[in-house]
């Protein structure tokens, strides 16, 4: 397995320090919730240290928030993911990582397609239903998507998300184009 890099501690660290401060409980209290020592979470509260897929879940309980809550950056209106640039969590328990690409609403409705393209036409889409979002992992070829004029192309691996309201459209630019698009609804 790949060498991880870096998790995103600079995330970590603003959504420890805001949802500790939203429950209105002190950095003891939290650590003695979490079942993890002060100092572990106070260095993860300046951005230092080294967090585990299960510090970071028992965090999130203590704090009865989801664990994409504590990971997941601010969302932007067209957000790319490059295969291997993901913000990976490793486990203390083997060789296993994880990469939250996106986190669901808890009201969402998704609808999963599996996309296969061809190079040579365009898919035009027109705006779907208001504040639905799309979510497209490429699998195999290479894909452009998105709304005008805010295209991207993406490769194996690579993930995207765009507001699914606005007009957009999906081309391939290689043969045997294959990806998973998920739909939300709200």
């Amino acid at each position: 397995m790949a060498v991880d890099p870096a998790p995103p501690l600079a995330t970590i660290a603003t959504a420890l320090r805001h949802e500790r401060t939203r429950a209105g409980i002190s950095l003891t209290e939290l650590a003695r919730r979490a079942g993890i020592a002060k100092s572990t979470l106070s260095q993860l509260e300046s951005g230092t240290g080294n967090p585990s897929i299960e510090t970071l879940w028992a965090l999130g309980v203590a704090l009865g928030v989801p664990f994409s809550r504590l990971v997941e950056p601010p969302a932007e209106a067209v957000r790319v993911i490059r295969a291997g640039e993901g913000r990976r969590i490793s486990s203390e328990q083997g060789n296993f990582a994880a990469t939250l690409l996106s986190a669901g609403s808890p009201h969402a409705r998704r609808d999963v397609y599996l996309m296969e393209l061809e190079p040579g036409t365009v898919r035009a889409a027109e705006a779907h239903t208001p504040r639905s979002v799309e979510h497209v992992v490429v699998a195999a070829g290479r894909l452009r998507l998105g709304p005008d004029p805010e295209l991207v192309e993406l490769s194996p691996g690579d993930y995207a998300t765009f507001p699914g309201d606005a007009p957009h459209r999906y081309e391939a630019l290689a043969p045997g184009t294959l990806a998973v698009l998920v739909m939300e609804h709200p």
